[in-house]
Formats: structure tokens, C-alpha cells, sequence
């Protein structure tokens, strides 16, 4: 059926120019139909159809060369019965090898007459005498680049017919199409290698190693992480640097059971809980005699952690004569008992810990130089609780399930009051702190969820919530009902009617909290799925 044109008499045309408008408008169809669907078999077919449409086409073909096995079969087909498409495509498939490697187009004038048609059913031909045949047609499907494949087309033709201007349609058509194809195969590269790199990333992410005794997924410890994965396996002296209470002891225990000598002595050393006079006795053992009170000998932490790990905490509080002796062991690694004169030799990798500033105590003249530049080989800086806030939720939820096993309590949840008031302390005591924290909530907890009022005063701060208060019993009061009513809301997914009904006061009062408190309902809905 051919497409009118609009605003022009098609009797005042001349048979050449009706079909350079024809061949346009089909032009412009075929573009506008492959550009609906980034799937090729949803535009392949209706642009053949429109070329039956406008061509008179019988079939039609479109072959794509598969890039990994080299072959050619038929990607979509108009005109050909579907069970039958496969056996007909292999029957004219050197044909289509012949165009593809050539770049030529071919023609086949008579089907009916040629080998590679044998067994097709040939549609009907015109009326007896008409002298019409069934003639085959095929150009390359090619970019500058490269061959992508065929197009192919059958159609009716009589004596005398030519096929210069059908080979010339069929090649701009061609055209055309290549530039779909190979759009759509740049797409289909790329989105495959975004999934090979989205599996490798997700692999990388499985097996990335993380200490089995440490939480935490925040980039600060990230680094902490990857920093023990460098080290673990050496051995390097290692100097663990961060505030009271962030857990450089789980660093210290994650470098030794990661570490060659994991199946030996890990000796741990807290150098400011030992006083200066039993320091060194401590450290490297005594004879028996050496002192008052030395009845036996006794072996020192260096020589039990022999071919361990030694972990001496708190580093900084060393006395300066303490640090003269340890400096020997860590150049010379051997040292003797108080009160010996027998030097014994010992395998021992050091790793230390402080939370002191050390730069400033070499300057205060209380920390050598040379002993700091010994243990400062490799340092690691574990960060405090404040830094790593996106972590507090998972160490919180850590501990209510240790403490609720411990206590046999059957606790579920933290409310949302107690981790808004977790979020806003500022934690100087870190994650040792919090662990303390959330102990005391469990032990004071009657129900399943940890309330903000099981928390201790210290994080019952006036910036929580807007009031008033003028007592210390008011601002307990204000405290638990703004408490009770985001508990409320979350329950109820933000529903404030719900709210009211069940904390047993009208709709009207609840409005009237939510505004005085500045509560925001809308982060308590569910997102609706449309």
C-alpha cells in the first residue's frame, strides 16, 4: 500500500519522482522503527514487514555473523513459515557467506532454477503467461569497519525487470540497519563488561580480607583493614596509634592469628599498669636471688612470646630506663634475666600500642628517639567511634546480641530515640565505652527493644529534644514522651491517627507533640512501590 503525501496532487508527479519520495518515506520509517527498542529482534521484523509493505517483497531476511563462532544464521525472517526458517537459512547459507566475505551484492534471478533453493516452497507465481519468477536479492550488512551480516529479499519480477534501483534501496536499508546492529552490539560489549567487572568488584568485595574479630565496614576501617593485610604475614614491627579505647588489642590479635606464628605465644603487656620497679623483671625475668622476695627464677614476657608475638600496650608510659633495654632487644634480640649474666637469645615479633602522643614526648625529652624510630617501622591508626559513626549501629547491635545471650534476655532492637541519642554523643571513651553502654541498656531492659531511657544519663542530653525544663524531673518526662512517641510512629510506619490510638490520646495532641518536638513523620513511612 503506498503512503499518500500530504499537500501534493501524486498525478502531477512523474513515476521517478513518486518513487525517490516512496523510498524516503520508507527510509525515514525503517529509522524511526529501529530506533524504539535497543533489542534487535523487536525492530528487525517490522521494518521488513514495511518493506514487504512498500516493496512487494515475498520474504526477507536479516543474518548476523556471530562474532564468537564465526557463523552466519538468520536473526529474524518475514515471509518464511518459523519452523522452517532454520532449514531454509542453512540451504542458502553459502549465499550469504558469499555476500558477507565478498561486500557484493548478489542476485539470484529464477530461485526455482537454483541448487541452493532446492526443497523451499516457492510462493505462488503471476498468472500463466506472465513470465514472472521468483528472483533472490542480497547485500552485505557492513560498517566502514567491518561485515555484520546480510540482508536478503525475495520478490516477483518479469522479464525485462532491473535490479539496480531494488540493490541500491536494499543497500541504504542495509546501511542503516549496520548502524543499529553495531550500536546495539557496542551496548550489549559494554553492558557485559559492566557485569564482568560488577562480578569481579563483587568478588573482590567477598573475599577482601577482614579480621574475624573486628566489626566494621566504614572506609576509615577499610584502611585499618588493609593495612593488617600488608603487614600480617611479616615481621615487621608494628605501632598501633589511637585513642583509649578504639581496640588496638583486636589489631594487635588480628596480626598475630594472621600471621606465621599464630600457632605460638601471644603475650600481651599493659606498660602502664606495671610500676617501674617490677617492669623489667616483668619483661625479661629474674634469677632466683636477684632481689627480696626473688625465691626462684621466673622467665620474662620476652621468653615466654619466644617465636610469638609480644604486644606491649601503652608504650608511652615506659620508664626512660625501661626503654634503654627494650631498644637492645628490638636491634640486638637478646637480653638476661635481672640478676643473670647469661644472655638469651629470643625470636619474638613486637608489636606496640599507645595512645599517648609520642612526637611530643621526644620533645618533653620522655621518649627516646632512637626507640621510637625502632617501633615506628610500620604504624597503623585505628580510628576513634566519632569517625566512623556509619559503624556504630553494627558494634551496637553486636553487643545486644552478646549481652542478651549473656543475660538471657530476648532483646530485637534498638529504638530509634535511643540510636538518635547514640548518634549525637560524642563517645570520648569509643568503642569500649559503648560497649559499656549497651550492657547496662540490656541489663535494664524488660521488653525487646532497648528504650533511650536505658541509656546512661550521660547521653541524655538537653540538645535532644526542644523544651522547657526547669527540673530534673520535667525534662526526664519530656524525654520519655518524645521517646515514646517516635516509637510510636515508627511502629505505625508514620501514621499519626495509629500513633494517637495507641498511645491513647487524640489525634489533635499527637499533632500537636509532632510540632513542639519537630518530629518528622515523613522518614518513618515506607516508600510505595509504584
Amino acid at each position: 500500500m503506498e503512503t499518500p503525501i500530504i499537500g501534493v496532487d501524486s498525478e502531477s508527479l512523474d513515476a521517478g519522482t513518486c518513487r525517490i519520495i516512496s523510498d524516503l518515506t520508507l527510509l525515514f520509517e525503517i529509522s524511526q522503527t529501529l530506533e524504539t527498542s535497543i533489542e534487535l529482534k523487536e525492530v528487525i521484523r517490522p521494518a521488513l514487514k514495511k518493506m514487504a509493505d512498500q516493496m512487494g517483497l515475498q520474504r526477507g531476511t536479516v543474518s548476523i555473523i556471530n562474532r564468537e563462532t564465526s557463523e552466519m544464521m538468520v536473526d529474524e525472517a518475514y515471509g518464511l513459515p518459523e519452523e522452517k526458517s532454520e532449514l531454509c537459512s542453512r540451504s542458502v547459507q553459502p549465499l550469504l557467506m558469499k555476500v558477507a566475505e565478498s561486500g557484493e551484492p548478489l542476485v539470484v534471478r529464477d530461485v526455482a532454477a537454483n541448487e541452493h533453493f532446492k526443497g523451499r516452497v516457492v510462493p505462488k507465481r503471476a498468472p500463466a503467461g506472465d513470465g514472472a519468477v521468483t528472483s533472490f536479492l542480497c547485500v552485505p550488512i557492513r560498517t566502514p569497519h567491518e561485515t555484520l551480516g546480510t540482508m536478503s529479499a525475495e520478490r516477483l519480477t518479469r522479464p525485462g525487470d532491473h535490479f539496480e534501483h531494488d540493490l541500491r534501496l536494499l543497500t541504504i536499508i542495509a546501511s542503516v540497519i549496520a548502524q543499529a546492529v553495531s550500536l546495539r552490539q557496542s551496548a550489549q560489549e559494554r553492558i557485559a563488561a559492566l557485569r564482568e567487572e560488577n562480578d569481579r568488584l563483587q568478588e573482590q568485595i567477598r573475599n577482601h580480607f577482614k579480621p574475624a574479630n573486628m566489626i566494621g565496614s566504614s572506609s576509615q576501617m577499610q584502611s585499618v583493614y588493609n593495612h593488617i593485610e600488608q603487614v600480617t604475614t611479616s615481621n615487621t614491627t608494628v605501632l598501633i596509634r589511637g585513642e583509649s579505647g578504639v581496640g588496638k588489642e583486636l589489631v594487635a590479635h588480628a596480626l598475630h592469628k594472621g600471621s606465621p606464628r599464630n600457632t605460638r605465644a601471644f603475650v600481651k603487656v599493659n606498660c602502664a599498669a606495671l610500676p617501674d620497679s617490677i617492669i623489667e623483671s616483668e619483661l625479661f625475668g629474674h634469677e632466683k636471688g636477684a632481689f627480696t622476695g626473688a625465691i626462684a627464677m621466673r622467665k620474662g614476657r620476652f621468653e615466654i612470646a619466644d617465636g610469638g608475638t609480644i604486644f606491649l600496650d601503652e608504650i608511652g608510659d615506659l620508664s626512660p630506663s625501661s626503654q634503654v633495654k627494650l631498644l637492645r632487644v628490638l636491634q640486638e634480640r637478646e637480653f638476661e634475666r635481672v640478676g643473670g649474666q647469661v644472655t638469651l637469645r629470643c625470636n619474638v615479633r613486637v608489636i606496640t600500642a599507645t595512645s599517648r602522643n609520642l612526637e611530643q614526648l621526644m620533645e618533653e625529652g620522655r621518649f627516646r628517639s632512637d626507640l621510637y624510630y625502632r617501633l615506628n617501622v610500620f604504624p597503623i591508626y585505628v580510628p576513634s567511634l566519632r569517625e566512623r559513626r556509619s559503624d556504630m549501629l553494627q558494634l551496637a547491635d553486636y553487643f545486644v546480641e552478646k549481652y542478651s545471650k549473656i543475660n538471657q534476655k530476648n532483646i530485637k532492637r534498638i529504638s530509634t530515640a535511643a540510636i538518635d541519642l547514640m548518634m549525637c554523643y560524642h563517645w570520648p571513651g569509643n568503642v569500649r565505652e559503648l560497649e559499656n553502654c549497651i550492657e547496662r541498656a540490656v541489663l535494664l531492659c524488660g521488653g525487646d527493644a532497648i528504650q533511650a531511657h536505658h541509656l546512661p544519663p550521660t547521653l541524655q542530653t538537653s540538645d535532644q529534644v526542644e523544651s522547657t525544663s526547669r527540673g530534673t524531673l520535667e525534662s526526664a518526662m519530656v524525654a520519655l514522651e518524645h521517646e515514646m512517641i517516635v516509637d510510636s510512629l515508627k511502629s505505625t510506619r508514620g501514621n499519626m491517627a495509629k500513633a494517637a490510638i495507641d498511645l491513647g490520646i487524640s489525634e489533635r495532641i499527637m499533632g500537636l507533640r509532632v510540632k513542639k518536638y519537630a518530629i518528622e513523620t515523613e522518614r518513618f513511612r515506607t516508600p510505595s512501590l509504584s
